[in-house]
Parts: structure tokens; sequence; C-alpha cells
């Protein structure tokens, strides 16, 4: 049973996002004093008294003006109220009733969703009484004076506003899979999440930019739940001025922090960029598990060697990320989208995953019996007494070693090589920690790990 849904709309920049942050109890749709920051429809939870929702924010409707991207934004609040159990429109209660307000009132009165008023920005509830009365006219009932800022009046608003929804107790709660899609502005982000869910969920435009928020959808496919999450395209960093793309950006990096897998979507006629090259390092940074997606593959001519050249151009400006699957796709055909999900189960399985003691000293031995520790001129040679597996997501592995400053840098990539080929740990970053610990010590303690 899914969440009934309230649809937030109203004109540029009289507070819906603030409003929207207010009522979800968080801070993640971007606030800025610019009118058009928000432009996709974006998803929140929300709870009020035994009623759990998703408040959706929808980017300022104009109707007396087709440019940019005025039409699908009005295209996406459409989709919103198609969706909505109830409405609500946002004014600017400082401003006063304005021409633009009577024209979405009226568009709302065709309607067939319940639609309730509420005056933003009555900062002071006994002037804010006097505000909202001037709103009276716009024919949808009684105005709510709301302050989203400070959250005045938001109680009576939500009272009124569970009134239209059902009770959502006992929801199941399912185990789901948050997945980022994060990449260069206009390399197909939008497009590939609507391709995912099947429906124009976020809007796609050659313009860069076109996303500012972050969107979260959540799609079932096979009995297993993920979180889709769409995020703005990253820049340079010198390229970015202060203001909504600066925000969006920051979104897009939390986005990554919070998501169990990582689609990172490189342009198939672009190549990998060193921008894609940070993205990427990015990603580890995080320890976020990732699969490497090609889009616009439908658009490269290709013979029977093209797909194994551009593979070793891969590995070549994205060697770190060795160990990530990449996946050839194009989000305008659909062509390979219905395989990236496997991709994306199997990395974050990988990234979940724990192996016991026993199974990482075997795998030590082994790696011990090919190559053995360097010595030094000086004649002293490292010693790894055994390792076990601290954590997961992403896993984290601890070797316990007489000097980790022994230990260089080509032999920790062989051990790691080691680990993978014989634990596997395919499609996640793993972390190993070398620790300085005496022999005298490991054999005090009572509860010490086989040696290798």
């Amino acid at each position: 049973m899914p969440l009934p849904v309230v649809a937030i709309v109203g004109r540029p920049n009289v507070g819906k996002s603030t409003l929207v942050n207010r009522l979800a109890g968080v801070t993640d749709a971007i606030v800025h004093d610019e009118p058009g920051v928000t432009r996709d429809r974006t998803y929140r939870p929300a709870f009020w008294c035994d009623r759990d929702f998703l408040v959706v924010d929808t980017g300022g409707l104009v109707f007396d003006d087709d440019t940019e991207f005025l039409p699908l934004i009005r295209e996406q609040a459409s989709l919103a109220l198609a969706e909505a159990s109830v409405a609500v429109m946002v004014v600017d209660g400082q401003a006063g009733p304005t021409a633009a307000d009577e024209t979405i009132a009226g568009w709302l009165r065709q309607q067939t969703v319940p639609v309730l008023l509420a005056v933003n920005k009555c900062e002071s509830p006994d002037q804010g009484i006097i505000q909202a009365a001037d709103f009276w006219q716009l024919g949808l009932g009684e105005p709510y004076p709301v302050s989203g800022i400070h959250g005045s009046g938001t109680g009576e608003l939500l009272d009124a506003l569970i009134e239209h929804l059902p009770p959502t107790n006992d929801l199941p709660e399912a185990e789901e899979i948050r997945v980022a899609i994060v990449g260069r502005p206009n390399v197909g982000k939008s497009s590939l999440l609507n391709a995912f869910v099947g429906e124009e969920r976020a809007i796609v435009s050659p313009i860069s930019g076109t996303t500012r928020d972050t969107i979260d959808m959540v799609v079932t496919h096979q009995d297993q739940q993920y979180r889709l999450i769409d995020t703005a395209g990253i820049r340079k960093k010198k390229q970015v001025e202060y203001g909504p793309e600066f925000f969006s950006i920051n979104r897009s990096f939390k986005a990554i922090r919070r998501a169990d897998v990582v689609l990172l979507v490189v342009d198939a006629l672009d190549g990998v960029t060193e921008q894609d090259q940070k993205l990427a390092g990015r990603i580890m940074e995080e320890g976020r598990a990732c699969v490497l997606v090609v889009n616009k593959w439908d658009a490269i001519e290709k013979d029977s060697h093209t797909i194994y050249e551009y593979e070793g151009h891969m590995k070549e400006r994205l060697h770190f990320t060795e160990w990530a699957d990449t996946i050839f796709v194009s989000a305008l055909t659909g062509q390979r989208i219905d395989k990236i999900l496997a991709l994306v189960n199997q990395a974050a399985e990988q990234h979940r995953r724990r192996v016991s003691t026993s199974v990482i000293n075997e795998a030590l031995e082994e790696a011990l019996k090919w190559h053995t520790p360097p010595t030094t001129r000086q004649g002293k040679q490292g010693k790894i007494y055994y390792g076990t597996q601290v954590t997961s997501q992403p896993p984290t592995i601890t070797l316990f070693v007489n000097d980790p400053k022994l230990f260089n840098d080509n032999y920790r990539r062989y051990i790691e090589r080691q680990f993978r080929q014989q634990l596997g740990f395919k499609g996640t970053p793993i972390r190993i920690f070398w620790r300085g610990k005496k022999v005298r010590d490991l054999e005090a303690s009572p509860n010490r790990a086989t040696k290798v």
C-alpha cells in the first residue's frame, strides 16, 4: 500500500519549499530567494498524528509565460495533483492576493482533488489572521495563516490536511536499496530515472542544469524495493557560482553519502572526463558501492572492436575503480536498462557483506605463500600476524602487523588484489587498515585470532 500524497503548489517564491521542509521536518529542499529554483516534483516523507504521507514539492506555476522550463513545470505540477489525495496552495501573506494567485486558484477549482489554502509568511499570529482574511476572495475555502520559517499555524493546517488522508498505520516497511544517480550535467541522469520508473518523473531538457534538487523515487522490481535518487549535474568547482547550483551540488554530494550504490553516469560521446574521474574519487572517499553506466551508447558508431576499446579507455581513465562493473546503455531506447538493477543488487550485497576472521586469514595465508612481505636494506621484514573484518558498508579489514612502515604501496595493493580475487567484493571499495602490534601483545591476548 503506497503512502498518500500531498501536493504543494503555488506561484514562484511564495515559500513552498520552506513549508515542505517544515511539514516534513527536514531541510532537504533547496530554499533560495530566487524564482524557479524548484523545477521537478520532489517527495519528502511526513507524519502527523496517526498518518504517514508524502509531501510533494513542485515548481512555481506561471500560466502566462511559456519560456524555458515553465510549461514543463506546469506538467510536473499536474502529475503531482493527479496522484495526490489533497493539495495545498501556498500564497504570500505579506504580498497579498495577486493576479497570478487568482489564475492558479481558478485552475485548482477545476481539479478533482480537494484543496487547502496556506497563507505563508505570517510570522505574527495576530497580524497573520488579518493577512489571511484577504485570501477568502480566491474561493478555496478557509485560508490558514502559517509560517514556514517559524512553524506557527502549521499544526492547524496539518489537522485539516489529514482529514483528507486514509489511515496508514501498520504499513510494512520493506528494506530498500538506496541508489544515487550522479554525473556531469546533461549526461542523461534524469532520462535514466524516467526509464527506470516508466514515466516522466523528472524534467528532461538539453539545457544543462535542468535538475536543481535531488529527486527521490521508490520503485519495486522483482520484490526488491529501490529508492532512486536523481541529482543535479556536477560541474567543476570553479564554474559554480554561489546560488541555486551551489546548493544543488551540495545536495548531490549528500546523495552520494546516503546511498548504498552510486550509478556514475558517463556520456559515451564525451568519454571519461577529468570531472568524471573526480566524481569517481568522491564515491571512493565516501565508501559507496558503484556501477559505471555509459549512457548514449546508441549514438556511437560501432564495429566488433568498439566495446573492447571503450572498456580499455574506461580502465585507463578510471583505474582506481576497476572493482566496479561497467554497463553500456541507452536511456533513450531502453537498451540494457533492465540489466542495471541486477548489477546494483550485486554491488549492494557485496557492500553489506561480512567475512569471518578464519576465511580472511585463509586468504591472507595464501597471499603470503605467493609473495612474502618486502625486506628493508637493514634486513627488517614486514610480518602480518592476522586480519579481521571490523565493519561493512564498505567492507573494512584491519591487518595486525609488526610495523606498518615496512609495507610499501605496491605490497599493499597486492594484498588488496588477493582479497578481491579470493573473497570477491565486486562492485564495492574495500578499506584495509595496517595496525602495528607487537608479538608479545598478541600472545598476551586471551581472545587473539589464529596467526597466519
